[in-house]
């Protein structure tokens, strides 16, 4: 397929996120369109195409020397990313399928982003925003038509993870959202779908974990190095290879319960408590791998070939870390 075929695609906001998801999408073989949609002066608007050029070439030498992209690739790619200003808006939007809307975390600008695309993009395009802030139900009725409209929030750096967490608005068509999903999963990205929500998932996980971090140092536990430490050879280390749920099946729920249950008490905190979620699987016996039922399905599973494979995605990521060591013989 040539980059004619693929669909043009767009991202409303010159910034960071919007050369991010730019560099995604040329990447992998797209026409894209950067478009700067605030009134500034052809000066200021010439100063920020070139330094959007500048990183966006920049990126990409990057990727070749990380091995991601082959020599000679980088102005194949670049050529791809063509940037607009505001007066060009409405021919740069005209022919593109999916609109990324990545412009400053403020209801203004982000109704008059959409006003303009409202107007100028073809009826079915897809029209994302990238906000992590605002909930999808809240944007919706900027877009015309709403149907087509979800929040899709990408993890920076956009052009390495691989997550891109869809949040559909109330009025969201299904249909648009199968589509993003195609799409993102054919240039290599993972997609997943959660519920107009505070803080998506990822986001809503981390923030727990980074306060709790924190709440260590102030408490006086460990030194910020050995719970860097920690967290990157114990706690990331296993979630690279199992998912959250994953690793409460493989350990137990009631494992977690108990130790929920002291948490709370000795730290007398209820953050530490379990949900209620964990307490109705213990009582329903979906309590993890032991009983092929927890927060996934192992029913159909050969249990024994799968902890082999997740051990091997441990000794993998041991090797990665360099924390493998021959036995003594």
């Amino acid at each position: 397929m040539t980059d004619q075929q693929r669909a043009p695609i767009a991202a409303v906001g010159a910034g960071r996120m919007g050369r991010g998801v730019a560099i995604v999408f040329a990447y992998a073989g797209h026409p894209v369109r950067l478009i700067d949609v605030k009134n500034r002066p052809a000066e200021d608007f010439d100063r920020l195409a070139r330094e959007a050029e500048v990183e966006i070439h920049g990126t990409l030498r990057m990727l070749v020397d990380l091995g991601l992209a082959p020599e000679g690739s980088v102005e194949t790619i670049a050529a791809r990313i063509s940037v607009a200003g505001r007066e060009e808006a409405a021919a740069a939007l005209s022919d593109a399928a999916v609109i990324f809307e990545g412009v400053p975390e403020t209801l203004e600008a982000k109704r008059e982003a959409f006003d303009i695309v409202s107007a100028a993009a073809p009826a079915d395009a897809i029209v994302a925003s990238t906000t992590s802030t605002i909930l999808a139900d809240e944007l919706q009725a900027m877009v015309s038509p709403p149907e087509r409209f979800l929040n899709a929030h990408w993890l920076n750096p956009a052009y390495l993870v691989p997550l891109v967490e869809l949040s559909p608005g109330a009025a969201t068509d299904p249909a648009v959202v199968d589509r993003l999903k195609a799409l993102l999963e054919g240039i290599g990205k993972v997609p997943v779908v959660c519920k107009a929500s505070p803080g998506y998932i990822v986001p809503r996980i981390q923030a727990l974990a980074m306060n709790e971090a924190a709440r260590l140092v102030e408490e006086g536990v460990a030194t910020p190095e050995d719970i860097d430490k920690a967290t990157k050879y114990g706690f990331g280390f296993r979630f690279a290879v199992l998912g959250l749920l994953e690793f409460i099946d493989w350990g137990g729920g009631d494992i977690l319960f108990y130790a929920s249950r002291y948490m709370r008490d000795a730290m007398q905190d209820e953050r530490f408590a379990a949900p209620k979620i964990v307490e109705d699987n213990m009582a329903a016996g979906r309590v993890g791998l032991s009983a092929k039922a927890g927060f996934l399905d192992y029913s159909d599973m050969d249990i024994d070939a799968y902890r082999k494979g997740r051990l091997a995605g441990f000794v993998d990521m041991l090797t990665m870390l360099g924390a493998t060591k021959p036995p003594v013989l």
